[in-house]
C-alpha cells in the first residue's frame, strides 16, 4: 500500500467540537528539528492515539501541549481558545493533565498524600481531600482507597492513582504516555474500561503507544507522526495494525516468533536455591532454581515488583544472595563483582536505563564505554582509546538507527527509545555468552523492536543464553523457548510458549489461577 496516498490527513467532521487544535507546531533543537509544521485536531470527548517511531517527535509534541517546552512556531487552541502554555502549571490551569510513563509516586506515602502533594490548596490534606478522592474514584470506577500505602500497591493500582492525581486537579484533557507498557493483559483491559468511562463523562484522552493492536481497540482517532511531522490522521475502523506500522516506519508489523529450537545441553547460567532477604522476615527471592542453556531464551513473566529486578541484580553481582549459589557455566560467581561478571561474558540490558544503563549528562561515546572500559575497542594498553571508542559508537548509532545529530550530544538529549537502542547496541556488540535482558524493547517503536528481536534471535542461534524479563507477553511468548512466572519471589512451573495463552499467563502472574501450573 502507499503510505502517502491511501491515508491522507482528514479534517475532523464538520461541526465537531475540538478539545485540542495544534497548527504549524515547529520545535528546533541544536542540530535537529524535533517537530516540523505539525497539525493535530483532537475531538472533545474522544480517545485520540498518537503513534510514531522513536525520535518521531511525539514526546516533544506532548511536552509542548503540557507546557514543559514552548514551540518556536505554531499555535495552540484549547476548547476553541488560543492559549500560550509556558509551564505545566499553566497547562493544569487550562485543564490539561499528563500521566508519564514512569510513575511519579512516593512509596512511603499514602494514596491521599501522593494525590494532594503540591495541590494542598484545593481541598486541604484531611477529610475534605479524602472525600474528594473517594468521589472521583467512584465516579470513574478507579477503585482507589485514599489511606492505602503506595508501597503495598501493584502497577495497575499505581497507574490509577496517577490518573486520579490529574483528575483531582481538575483536568478535562488527559495525556497518557505509554500507559500499558507495564501492565498485564487483565490490567490493560481494565485501564481501557477506565478510559472509556472518562470519555463517557465528556473528558478527552490523548495517549501515546507503540502497541498498535491496543491502539486500534480503544482509539476513536489516530494521528501518525513520522520524522517530526504529521503524515496521517486515520479512522481506526479503516486501518489495520500492519498498515499503521507501515505508516509509522515504512515496513510491515514485526513478529518476535523464533524459528526452530536451538537449545543445547550446555548450561551457561545456573541458579541453585537462590534466596534474597528483604525487610523483616520477607524474602525478595525464595528458592530460585533455574538453568539456562546455550541457545536458549528463558522468559520470566510477572507483575512488576515480584522479584524480577532482584533476580537480575543477584546474577549481575549487584546484590549478594543470602542463600544459594550462582554459576556461569562451571564457575561459581556468587561472590563475584559486577566488573568481573561482565568481563566473563554477561551482557546487561537494565530495567531502569536511567539508573543502571546510562550517564545522562555524558556524551554518547562515553556511554558506549560503560561496563566495557577494560575491553576492546575501548582501550589501548591501560588507557581509554577515545578515537576507537568514538568510531565504535558511530557504528552502533548507524547499525541500530539511533536518532541523534552527533555522538557528542548527551544521553539525556535522546528520546527514551533511542537511549534503549544505544544500550542494546552496546551490550550486543561485545558478543556476550549470557544476556540479562530486562524489558529490552520497552519504549521502542516497531521498527527498532523488530531489529532488537532479530538480533537476539540471531545471537541465540550462535549459542547465546538469554534471561528475558518482559511485560510484553507477545514478546515473551514469541521469543522464549520456555516461560517461568515469578510471583512473590518464587518461580512457578514451566510454561510452553507454543500452547500457553496470554490469559493463562496473566492469571498465573496475578495468582488468580490459585496454582503454579505446568502447561507443557
Amino acid at each position: 500500500m502507499s503510505t502517502d496516498v491511501e491515508f491522507e490527513q482528514q479534517p475532523p467532521a464538520a461541526g465537531a467540537a475540538l478539545a485540542v487544535e495544534l497548527k504549524g507546531i515547529t520545535k528546533r533543537f541544536p542540530g535537529v528539528v524535533a517537530n516540523r509544521d505539525i497539525a493535530l485536531s483532537v475531538r472533545k470527548g474522544t480517545i485520540h492515539a498518537i503513534v510514531g517511531e522513536n525520535g518521531a517527535g511525539k514526546s516533544t509534541l506532548m511536552k509542548i501541549l503540557y507546557g514543559v517546552q514552548q514551540p518556536d512556531e505554531g499555535t495552540i487552541a484549547i476548547n476553541g481558545e488560543h492559549v500560550v502554555l509556558k509551564s505545566p502549571t499553566e497547562a493544569i490551569r487550562t485543564g490539561i493533565g499528563m500521566v508519564f510513563q514512569h510513575f511519579m509516586l512516593a512509596d512511603n506515602l499514602t494514596v491521599l498524600e501522593n494525590v494532594v502533594l503540591g495541590a494542598e490548596k484545593l481541598h486541604g490534606i484531611g477529610d475534605a481531600a479524602r472525600e474528594t478522592i473517594r468521589r472521583i474514584s467512584a465516579d470513574y470506577g478507579l477503585r482507589v482507597e485514599p489511606d492505602s500505602l503506595v508501597a503495598d500497591l501493584g502497577v495497575g493500582d499505581r497507574q490509577r492513582i496517577e490518573i486520579l492525581k490529574v483528575l483531582y486537579r481538575g483536568a478535562r484533557i488527559l495525556i497518557l504516555d505509554e500507559p500499558t507498557a507495564v501492565l498485564v493483559p487483565q490490567e490493560v483491559t481494565e485501564l481501557f474500561d477506565h478510559l472509556r468511562e472518562l470519555k463517557a463523562e465528556g473528558l478527552t484522552v490523548i495517549f501515546i503507544s507503540h502497541k498498535l493492536d491496543e491502539v486500534l481497540s480503544v482509539a476513536d482517532d489516530i494521528t501518525v507522526i513520522r520524522r517530526g511531522t504529521t503524515v496521517a490522521a486515520v479512522d481506526p475502523t479503516q486501518v489495520t495494525a500492519r498498515q499503521l506500522a507501515e505508516l509509522m516506519v515504512g515496513s510491515e508489523l514485526p513478529s518476535p516468533q523464533t524459528e526452530e529450537s536451538t537449545v543445547t545441553d550446555t548450561v551457561v547460567l545456573r541458579l541453585d536455591g537462590v534466596e534474597l532477604a528483604g525487610a523483616g522476615n520477607a524474602k525478595l527471592l525464595d528458592g530460585i532454581t533455574l538453568d539456562i542453556h546455550a541457545g536458549e531464551i528463558v522468559g520470566i513473566a510477572g507483575v512488576e515488583g515480584n522479584g524480577q529486578a532482584e533476580l537480575v541484580e543477584v546474577v549481575m553481582g549487584m546484590r549478594r544472595p543470602t542463600a544459594g549459589r550462582v554459576f556461569l557455566s562451571d564457575t561459581d560467581i556468587t561472590e563475584a563483582g559486577v566488573r568481573e561478571i561482565r568481563e566473563a561474558g554477561v551482557g546487561y540490558i537494565p530495567e531502569d536505563r536511567h539508573r543502571h544503563g546510562l550517564l545522562l549528562e555524558a556524551p554518547l561515546w562515553e556511554n558506549m564505554i560503560l561496563g566495557h572500559q577494560t575491553q576492546a575497542p575501548n582501550v589501548k594498553g591501560a588507557l581509554i582509546d577515545a578515537r576507537a571508542a568514538k568510531a565504535d559508537t558511530e557504528r552502533v548509532v548507524r547499525d541500530f538507527d539511533v536518532r541523534t545529530p552527533s555522538i557528542l550530544v548527551t544521553a539525556a538529549s535522546l528520546s527514551g527509545g533511542n537511549q534503549q537502542k544505544l544500550i542494546v547496541g552496546r551490550e550486543m556488540s561485545h558478543k556476550p555468552r549470557v544476556l540479562l535482558a530486562a524489558h529490552p524493547t520497552r519504549g521502542v517503536d516497531v521498527g527498532a523492536q523488530a531489529a532488537i528481536w532479530d538480533l537476539i534471535k540471531s545471537a541465540r542461534r550462535d549459542g547465546l543464553g538469554v534471561l528475558l524479563i518482559s511485560a510484553d507477553l507477545e514478546e515473551l511468548v514469541g521469543l522464549s523457548d520456555t516461560i517461568r512466572v515469578i510471583l512473590r519471589g518464587r518461580l512457578s512451573g514451566e510454561f510452553d510458549p507454543d500452547v500457553v495463552t496470554k490469559e493463562q499467563l496473566g492469571s498465573a502472574m496475578t495468582g488468580a489461577d490459585g496454582a503454579e501450573g505446568d502447561l507443557r
